[in-house]
């Protein structure tokens, strides 16, 4: 789920006041009364005499951190900022929603005894969290018949709203249900209007975005599940023994809005609940906000949520292949980017001299549509007829079959196309395109099938040359296994990260592309409901729910060495052998900014020999090196810090991965490792460099044993290229002979140009 500032919104608000997040960093205490006190004592202190702080308090933030959100005046936003428990006043901010066979495809077959999802005893006892559109809790794959009780340390409740009776709607599985409006009332200045808007004043999920989300992240055992027949099998989560809660903090106004208070009330209700994971399928919009600066919310939320242990997994954005578009790029977030699995819908279009192509559609008619087949031919001197010019008003179209070219990757433009196609009385559509994981699905019943620029062309080549062409479209199919292969998806933002090019991102792929998950009936009378949908949002649940099988395993793991397990065992090569590729114009081989460290290996994540593990510490490290301001960075922290004199090298944050934007000389960089594996271990070195490019490390051999669990090593990159190009990539990987612990790595050169 992505969100994009809508600025339009703030005209509606009361032109004297606005919605301000007054942020204070830590609390300094665990009395959450007495903060509520100070927080409104605090409001009161720039309000009027005839005013009342709980006229104006929106919301009190006193479990992850310290601050509140108030209806209030520029000049009073102003002298709040001035004072000194204040770190940051911002302006709240509104922001726009985007969006089977997965799980057995990641080598977590519920049938294997030996893999990671029967060895966490399928997450049992880890607890799930989403931020997101909310829920539809009826659904059979939110039944709780083979769990037990709820974890005693559950602080959460189960909210009861409109149409969402709380005593009934959870369960053992649902455990946790609250919903976050009041942000968005207060900057829209009127009560949000759910019935208008097609939505509930409740944790009720009036989308599906977060019945889809939630459902691939924790869902339990649903046999026989499909859309409308393709896809079929049995349908679940990744860690189908764990336990979910939904905050929703997103709402159907203007399509789907959501604001940064009720974001960050999420954040803080969920750390405070207990939640263990949290997935976040949102995403601001670029350009991105630093990591202290406070308009950011997820970046804040997310930070005092991994200082106490939860795991926050985002999604990388929906804006690709360009690059530097990737969100989320915090190095103490673990950013999704979303890649295909080996799957397809083949759909035979059969011409009307008998030759036979397969297309890709999700056409599940139950018969063949036979018809006329139509191009929109013009002259020379008239625009060419792409398939987003289409409209309603198109006669011609009337009981045919039209062959189509994309002009360029805008979905949005393109799915309007297509349904105007069914509007005007088409019986089908052939989209001619770039290649492509993505499928017009919105109508499941209305053929539409995609082909590439090649294939659509010999196909136009038949329409041109027969007198009379024909062409019958038949039902799609469901295929799996080889010669499928897995890409990176086309819409996956890439990296390098615009705010911090140092720190890579991506961090991860996982399956994003048409994912076959549970979505609301819209009857609360019936408990099953499926669909397709594509999108880092989806992606993003899937690294959870694998997130949530290591926490049932490692319960003492930290966020970062979940996370650097899970990076430095990712495949970045087809199982079945061959490069994995990144789908764009044109695809190319896929490097670490299309997926991190490449396609997410949960079996091999559970055993992971190293990890890179950071902490607080070194997170401060990061804003060191970042050069943010003492006070920022202290008023985020448990205490005051104050950085070194001389900055500290970004290049030595410990991430699972070495990333150098701008090599200049010879650069010393320096990591550390923690041994998971066999008490006595001896991993050697092995460096994959690109011509130019010279990687050594220093020891080339670590030995560990009883008293030695921790060792660093450090790494000399140098360069003998004397031009200023694009990034080389390469490896580095420790291995003992079982364990393979690979770290990519970026390097850009940089080389002075002289003026004179």
């Amino acid at each position: 789920m992505h969100y994009h500032v809508l600025p339009a919104l703030a005209a509606v608000a009361d032109s004297n006041r606005n919605v301000y997040i007054v942020y204070m960093g830590k609390r300094q205490h665990h009395d959450v009364e007495l903060l509520t006190e100070t927080h409104h004592d605090m409001l009161a202190s720039v309000l009027g005499s005839e005013e009342t702080p709980k006229d104006f308090m929106i919301y009190s933030y006193k479990y992850g951190f310290s601050g509140f959100a108030a209806k209030m005046t520029k000049d009073q936003a102003q002298k709040l900022s001035e004072l000194p428990d204040v770190v940051h006043v911002t302006r709240n901010r509104f922001y726009k929603l985007k969006t089977t066979r997965s799980w057995d495809y990641l080598g977590l077959s519920s049938i294997s005894l030996s893999n990671l999802l029967n060895k966490s005893k399928m997450g049992n006892g880890v607890i799930i969290g989403l931020l997101d559109t909310g829920i539809w809790p009826e659904l059979q794959v939110f039944n709780d018949e083979t769990l037990g009780q709820i974890p005693s340390r559950w602080k959460g409740v189960c909210e009861s709203g409109e149409h969402f009776d709380g005593a009934k709607a959870c369960n053992r599985k649902l455990i946790g249900a609250r919903y976050f409006v009041r942000g968005l009332e207060a900057e829209y200045g009127q009560l949000y209007n759910a019935s208008e808007n097609d939505d509930y004043m409740s944790p009720r999920d009036p989308s599906g975005h977060g019945t889809h989300t939630s459902s691939i992240a924790g869902g339990s055992f649903v046999a026989n599940a499909s859309c409308d027949g393709l896809g079929l099998g049995t349908v679940r989560g990744g860690a189908p023994g764990a336990r979910l809660a939904m905050y929703k903090v997103c709402w159907r106004l203007y399509g789907g809005v959501c604001a940064d208070a009720d974001v960050l009330k999420g954040f803080d209700e969920a750390i405070n609940d207990g939640v263990d994971v949290l997935s976040v399928s949102l995403a601001a919009d670029m350009p991105l906000y630093s990591e202290v600066d406070h308009r950011g919310s997820i970046s804040i939320g997310s930070f005092h949520a991994v200082e106490r242990g939860v795991t926050v997994v985002c999604a990388a954005g929906n804006a690709g292949p360009s690059a530097e578009t990737v969100q989320n790029t915090a190095p103490w977030i673990f950013t999704v980017a979303a890649s295909t699995v080996d799957r397809s819908f083949p759909t035979p279009i059969t011409l009307g001299n008998n030759h036979t192509i397969i297309g890709q559609a999700m056409f599940t008619g139950k018969d063949t549509v036979s018809a006329t087949l139509v191009y929109p031919e013009v002259s020379d001197l008239m625009v060419t007829r792409f398939c987003e010019s289409f409209s309603s008003g198109d006669d011609w179209m009337v009981g045919k079959v039209v062959l189509c070219f994309a002009s360029d990757y805008n979905q949005s433009l393109l799915d309007d196309g297509i349904s105007s196609v069914k509007k005007a009385g088409g019986l089908g559509v052939i989209v001619s395109r770039s290649a492509s994981n993505y499928f017009y699905s919105s109508v499941t019943n209305f053929p539409c099938v995609q082909v590439t620029y090649e294939i659509g062309t010999q196909i136009l080549y038949y329409i041109r040359s027969a007198s009379n062409p024909q062409v019958r479209l038949s039902p799609s199919r469901t295929y799996i296994g080889k010669p499928i292969s897995t890409n990176v998806a086309y819409f996956s933002s890439r990296g390098p990260s615009s705010n911090a090019p140092a720190i890579l991102k991506p961090d991860i792929a996982a399956p994003g592309v048409q994912i076959l998950a549970a979505i609301p009936t819209f009857d609360e009378t019936t408990n099953g409901a499926f669909a397709f949908l594509s999108g880092t949002s989806m992606a993003t649940p899937h690294v959870s729910g694998i997130v949530a099988l290591l926490k049932s395993l490692y319960q003492d793991w930290s966020p970062a060495a979940i996370k650097s397990a899970i990076i430095t065992t990712a495949l970045t090569a087809q199982q079945s052998g061959g490069p994995i590729f990144a789908e764009g114009e044109p695809p190319k081989l896929a490097d670490p900014f299309d997926f991190g460290g490449g396609i997410v290996n949960p079996n091999n994540a559970a055993d992971p020999g190293l990890v890179y593990d950071m902490n607080t510490e070194d997170y401060v490290q990061y804003l060191c090196a970042m050069g943010y301001s003492n006070s920022d960075i202290s008023q985020v922290t448990e205490h005051p810090i104050t950085c070194p004199s001389k900055q500290p090298s970004i290049l030595d944050v410990n991430l699972p991965s070495i990333t150098i934007p701008s090599l200049k000389k010879p650069t010393i960089l320096t990591r550390t490792v923690t041994n998971v594996g066999p008490i006595n271990s001896k991993y050697k070195a092995n460096i994959e460099s690109t011509s130019g490019i010279n990687i050594a490390v220093k020891p080339e051999t670590l030995i560990f044993n009883s008293k030695t669990k921790i060792i660093s090593f450090s790494v000399m990159i140098t360069s003998t290229l004397n031009v200023n190009a694009g990034y080389y990539f390469g490896s580095l990987t420790w291995t003992d002979g079982v364990h393979v612990v690979r770290s990519p790595i970026s390097v850009r050169t940089e080389v002075a140009e002289s003026i004179f």
